[in-house]
């Protein structure tokens, strides 16, 4: 089991990680450490253009969440079972998220990069998984939303680097606006 200070080094590690990696894609990207929350890291680039950047790090394989941030759930106090509503209205769906596995070695580290939207669904697709063949009933604790997803729910998005430009290409097309994508298409501002 994992430490708190074992926890917070990951996380600190893993906003520097992302931070030199997006300096090596011509970026420039600053830490909160942790003191933001709903991103860690703002990224700019040449033409001050900027977007949030959420980083998620994990010394093993996968990372923790909690299945009512994604779902609507809820409990049957009588047959001790969750009931899935289906996924949930998420803030902020365009977010990015850089999912960081860290590796023995800085050439290992492994960099996933999406969206919250597709966070979303990797979680729904693993909680799913593990209680599909449980009934929905929660071994020990039936009231625990403890939730992982792990680096197969994430494989496509490995090293999608492009996406950070791609973000930021919008926001230069529209200066003016300061949202996400999907802020956009919803005519907030």
């Amino acid at each position: 089991m994992a430490t708190g200070l074992s926890n917070k080094l990951a996380g600190q590690i893993g906003e520097y990680l992302a931070c030199a990696e997006l300096g090596r894609r011509g970026f420039i990207a600053t830490t909160f450490t942790g003191n933001v929350p709903e991103y860690d890291l703002l990224v700019c680039d040449d033409t001050l253009q900027t977007i949030p950047i959420q980083v998620k790090t994990s010394r093993g394989s996968t990372w923790p969440s909690r299945a009512d941030m994604w779902l609507h759930i809820e409990m049957d106090e009588v047959t001790k079972k969750q009931v899935n509503g289906g996924p949930k209205n998420i803030e902020h769906p365009d977010l990015i998220y850089i999912c960081i596995v860290l590796g023995k070695t800085s050439a290992a580290d492994r960099f996933f990069i999406c969206q919250k939207s597709d966070i979303q669904e990797a979680c729904i697709a693993s909680y799913t998984r593990w209680m599909d063949p449980k009934g929905w009933v929660r071994p020990v604790n039936y009231k625990s939303l403890d939730n992982r997803y792990g680096v197969e729910d994430l494989l496509r998005f490995e090293n999608n680097w492009p996406l950070v430009e791609r973000q930021l290409s919008e926001r230069r097309a529209n200066p003016s606006f300061q949202g996400t994508p999907s802020d956009k298409a919803a005519g907030r501002p």
